[in-house]
């Protein structure tokens, strides 16, 4: 049974104008056999091997579901990290996302993305106090966020490698959904002015807020943001302990701005 990716390379050849005979002589794969993977384009991806890494491929490409990755990729930048699985000597990796339990719908879609990324997998929910931890396991995972590495992700270089970026300004929507899903927030923002008249008048708007340390992520945050037509302003908080760095707080609190973040991120549920 030939993979996925040695099926769609052999028609890439043949549409490229390559006769059948070169095509079956380069691949070694029988004529009749391609063309019936011409004859019938579905039958190029129908055994999918689902423990395949798309990136490790001959030519590599995105994973498939751009919308669940750059959802996962969100989770994953605010509170996700990747450790090995067990027995380092076998290459096996875990992606943890940290999910809080009063968001139990959260807690799915994360597994939801999970499970579209590396389909027919087990996903497991772990729980903890006050959050659950949701993993999976696989060789290929610093493979399809090449951000992982040494260290927490503060302390070093965050950049989308150019696959990456093209499925972010595709679905730049999803991707800031992500990002507040994990370390960001709505919330009610409550404030009380003095009137000219002396009394004092309380004041109630929505607002989103988004806290990382990495200025590589925040700047990821911002520059979607601008993509996407939404104000923000952004505050530096210096942390209490010396050995931390400065917290980066990014706010959209414009009305406007808050109603269009509603339209495709909303509150965690």
């Amino acid at each position: 049974m030939y993979s996925p990716h040695v099926r769609r390379q052999a028609t890439s050849l043949l549409d490229s104008g390559i006769s059948y005979s070169e095509v079956a002589q380069r691949t070694g794969i029988n004529r009749s056999t391609l063309r019936t993977w011409m004859t019938d384009r579905s039958l190029v991806d129908k055994y999918q091997d689902t423990d395949l890494c798309p990136r490790c491929e001959p030519i590599p490409r995105p994973p498939a579901d751009g919308r669940s990755y750059a959802y996962l990729l969100g989770l994953y930048l605010g509170d996700g990290c990747i450790t090995p699985a067990g027995d380092p000597a076998k290459g096996v990796w875990r992606l943890r996302i940290m999910c809080g339990d009063d968001w139990p719908g959260l807690i799915d879609e994360c597994v939801l993305a999970m499970s579209s990324i590396r389909p027919a997998h087990k996903v497991s929910r772990v729980p903890s106090q006050g959050c659950t931890e949701v993993h999976g396991n696989w060789k290929h995972w610093p493979c399809v966020f090449p951000q992982h590495g040494p260290g927490k992700k503060h302390d070093r270089r965050i950049l989308l490698e150019k696959w990456q970026q093209e499925i972010v300004d595709a679905k730049p929507q999803t991707l800031v959904r992500g990002l507040i899903h994990s370390d960001g927030c709505r919330l009610i923002n409550r404030i009380r002015k003095k009137r000219p008249d002396g009394e004092t008048k309380s004041y109630e708007y929505p607002r989103y807020q988004f806290t990382n340390v990495s200025t590589d992520i925040t700047g990821l945050l911002t520059t979607t943001l601008d993509r996407l037509g939404v104000a923000w302003r952004t505050q530096v908080r210096k942390r209490s302990e010396p050995r931390h760095r400065e917290t980066h707080v990014i706010s959209i609190s414009r009305r406007e701005a808050v109603a269009r973040m509603d339209s495709f991120v909303g509150p965690e549920y």
